[in-house]
């Protein structure tokens, strides 16, 4: 569940946005198309698809759209692992040359109190150049580009070199064991089996101060693990404190916690990614970028990048104590003391390592430390050079100087299952949004009226040369 306004990475894409000044009706898509994406835009941001709602009213709608605009029912499927969580599996069928490529979108939105919105949040509103409603950004509007350009590709009989599959799934934004995908991949993988996987629910484009900065391919997530770190201690009454006190040996083993760093590490991705940012930067944050994009952990480049926390987040494991608990009585002495480390994780670590140099850094035998959860790490995607190639030319051909950097999200989405089960899974959308405004999830969720068009457009010229 990917927060799409992508605020956190202002500190990179500062560094490139002057490379692209704004071309106010760039490559616009078609009038006939943009009509068809508002309008299928306009009729799935009505429903409620919420977690409570159920996603099973939007996914009728959208086959419903699909069989109407072409497609034969043996190719629209819908199923639904249970009656409210449906799932769309929509299939372009091509010459057979090659494994299918898989896109996914989720129909699930989180929720929205009309009370805190200034306009309806399910029903789209045209205001001052943009769409607002829920899903606007957080990614109906991906469901949307998705539907209009299968029924466009199916009008102009395009046949795809290898099968195009699109699934629009259930309950991303909450997980569980009804997230669509999960439940797709354990029950119906011969549907959505594929070479790899096109996911517009991360990676995206960047305006900062109005101008077009970056397109992000995004080809890895850190993947989250919350540990406990917990003491105690016998109590007793406060008037008679002994050494044993489980707060002041939780507090400083916290404090032993703060002061240390993961060790730097690169793979392909954030490699490539200062590598390409190195190129605008100036000074010896250049100097600084271009060795670690030459694969070279300087000890003193590494340093000077993480004093940026994106650019400390990208190099490495984080953890941070988030939540405390101690103690049960104000007279009392604590006899327990609990902390919550939130960890984001590194591709490449695994979450007993991490527990390992947890329990080693805190650097006391009365300090426990426990996983909360399973959770369960997914691999990066390796850096395919056609892939992101394909991603370029779509992209010089919409926008002329828009570079195309490769991402790791310090968050994660529906990727997480494919990546774990084994399909490469990349972030690209052609969807433009300002890195300064909160959308997703947020009040008055919003996308530019431009935005949306071009985003469709450039879906559409994916989608043909991927075909190709």
């Amino acid at each position: 569940m990917p927060i799409r306004n992508r605020f956190h990475m202002q500190a990179a894409t500062a560094i490139l946005f002057a490379m692209a000044a704004l071309p106010v009706a760039a490559n616009a898509a078609p009038d006939t198309n943009a009509a068809l994406a508002r309008d299928v835009l306009r009729e799935i941001i009505a429903i409620d698809s919420t977690h409570a709602k159920g996603s099973t009213v939007v996914a009728e709608a959208v086959a419903a759209r699909l069989i109407a605009g072409g497609f034969s029912k043996e190719d629209v499927q819908v199923l639904t692992p249970q009656p409210d969580k449906g799932n769309v599996v929509a299939r372009l069928r091509g010459r057979g040359k090659g494994k299918p490529v898989l896109f996914v979108a989720h129909l699930d939105v989180v929720e929205a109190d009309p009370a805190d919105w200034s306009l309806p949040p399910f029903q789209l509103t045209e205001k001052d150049g943009f769409f607002f409603g829920r899903g606007t950004i957080d990614i109906k509007n991906e469901v949307a580009s998705l539907v209009a350009n299968l029924i466009r590709l199916k009008r102009e009989r395009f046949v795809p070199a290898r099968d195009i599959i699109v699934a629009f799934t259930s309950d991303e934004e909450s997980g569980g064991t009804l997230n669509g995908v999960e439940w797709l991949l354990a029950n119906h993988r011969e549907l959505i089996d594929a070479e790899y996987v096109v996911n517009p629910d991360s990676g995206g484009g960047d305006f900062v101060d109005d101008k077009r900065s970056i397109l992000r391919f995004q080809t890895a997530e850190k993947i989250y693990a919350t540990y406990q770190l917990e003491t105690t201690s016998p109590g007793g009454h406060s008037s008679l404190p002994g050494h044993d006190n489980a707060i002041y040996q939780l507090a400083n083993g916290l404090t032993r916690l703060g002061q240390f760093v993961f060790p730097a590490q690169l793979n392909d991705t954030t490699q490539a990614y200062f590598a390409r940012l190195s190129t605008k930067a100036q000074g010896q944050e250049a100097v600084d970028m271009k060795r670690l994009g030459e694969g070279n952990l300087d000890p003193g480049a590494v340093q000077r990048l993480s004093a940026t926390p994106l650019y400390g987040s990208t190099l490495r494991t984080t953890c941070v104590a988030t939540m405390l608990q101690a103690g049960h009585a104000e007279a009392a002495l604590p006899q327990r003391a609990k902390a919550t480390v939130q960890c984001r994780l590194f591709p490449s670590d695994t979450v007993s390592d991490v527990q390992a140099t947890l329990t080693r850094v805190v650097a006391d035998p009365a300090i426990h430390v426990t996983v909360v959860g399973e959770p369960v790490p997914a691999p990066a995607s390796p850096l395919r050079q056609d892939l992101l190639h394909t991603v370029e030319g779509v992209t010089r051909s919409m926008w002329k100087d828009v570079p195309v950097v490769p991402v790791m999200d310090p968050w994660d989405s529906d990727s997480f299952y494919i990546r774990r089960a084994g399909i490469p899974a990349y972030g690209v959308s052609g969807t433009f949004s300002d890195v300064n405004t909160a959308g997703a999830h947020g009040r008055d969720e919003r996308v530019g009226v431009q935005a949306f068009d071009e985003g469709v457009e450039f879906t559409y010229r994916l989608i043909k040369a991927l075909g190709r």
